[in-house]
């Protein structure tokens, strides 16, 4: 089944090239069906790649899903134009009034900063709070996953001496989880980022659970009991050269990086890439939407209201 996408974005066509099924409102319009709804709350510089990272694997699922992109408005987005959010995404006073099978949040290079002298910080509280009685599930990554557990449950987070940059193994530690369902028992995941969460944090906090871990990463994703949030601290969703670009990047402005741990063959980053991730990425989304969305939200999403 398909996803359904504002007419013209551009991620459509290149999510089409890929065979990945995408309908777009038009067409959309005409089909006897409930999609799922799904917002997706886009809080990275380039949007349009985050945009088609996720549809890509929003889009690899029996289940139809209708997309809704929203962006922050108080924050200046230097790096999409106005007219593009204009076009494609809505802000969170449009969409307030209406309800959500599920939403995504998503990640922010502004790990350096407090939470609170985060411009947008209030709005994303908002946007949070509201989720509780207007989203079935939420799914948050990376950046959101720490905002989320923070405002939530008072989970902080510590910067990191080096940064956690590449691919690394990853344990399930709840089989009974639904989300694992297919899971190997050792996995893969990106990691790249400045700054973490830490086990015991989360052990003091009842209504958390840790779903899985990393001997070398540490916490990967967090759920709260019901399964109505979750936490993931990785970046699954990226592709094959996502950590590519941000080594280049970083080598070309003199920025000390490392190179991804387990990424290049023999740590070459003359060798291209070995994707270790894809199956497992693809798994955890469709879980998400099988398992703690689809099977579970209300027909009359009205319901959320009460639960």
């Amino acid at each position: 089944m398909p996803i359904n996408v504002p007419d013209g974005l551009p991620a459509a066509e290149i999510l089409i090239k890929e065979d990945v099924f995408i309908m777009e409102e038009r067409r959309a319009e005409h089909q006897d069906i409930r999609p799922l709804k799904i917002a997706i709350l886009n809080l990275m510089p380039n949007k349009i790649v985050t945009e088609t990272q996720l549809l890509r694997l929003l889009g690899n699922s029996p289940l139809q899903v209708d997309i809704t992109l929203l962006y922050p408005e108080t924050h200046n987005h230097k790096n999409t134009s106005q007219e593009y959010l204009i076009k494609y995404y809505q802000t969170f006073p449009s969409i307030k009034d209406q309800k959500f099978d599920g939403m995504i949040i998503t990640g922010a290079p502004i790990e350096h900063l407090p939470f609170e002298e985060v411009d947008f910080w209030p709005e994303l509280q908002e946007i949070m709070d509201w989720s509780k009685h207007n989203v079935f599930s939420t799914f948050f990554i990376c950046w959101g996953a720490q905002a989320g557990l923070y405002h939530f449950y008072g989970v902080p987070k510590y910067p990191l001496e080096a940064k956690m940059f590449g691919v690394f193994p990853h344990i399930v530690n709840r089989r009974d989880v639904r989300l694992f369902r297919g899971f190997d028992d050792v996995f893969y995941v990106p990691h790249s980022r400045h700054t973490e969460i830490k086990r015991e944090d989360i052990l003091k906090v009842p209504e958390l659970e840790i779903y899985s871990e990393s001997e070398e990463s540490g916490v990967y994703i967090v759920g709260a009991k019901g399964g109505r949030q979750i936490f993931v601290t990785g970046h699954s969703e990226y592709d094959p050269l996502t950590l590519k670009g941000e080594y280049d990047r970083d080598v070309a402005l003199g920025l000390p990086i490392n190179i991804p741990k387990n990424y290049y063959p023999g740590d070459d980053p003359t060798k291209p890439p070995i994707v270790k991730w894809r199956g497992h990425a693809n798994l955890l989304f469709i879980n998400w939407l099988n398992y703690y969305v689809y099977q579970e939200t209300p027909y009359n999403l009205d319901e959320l209201e009460n639960m």
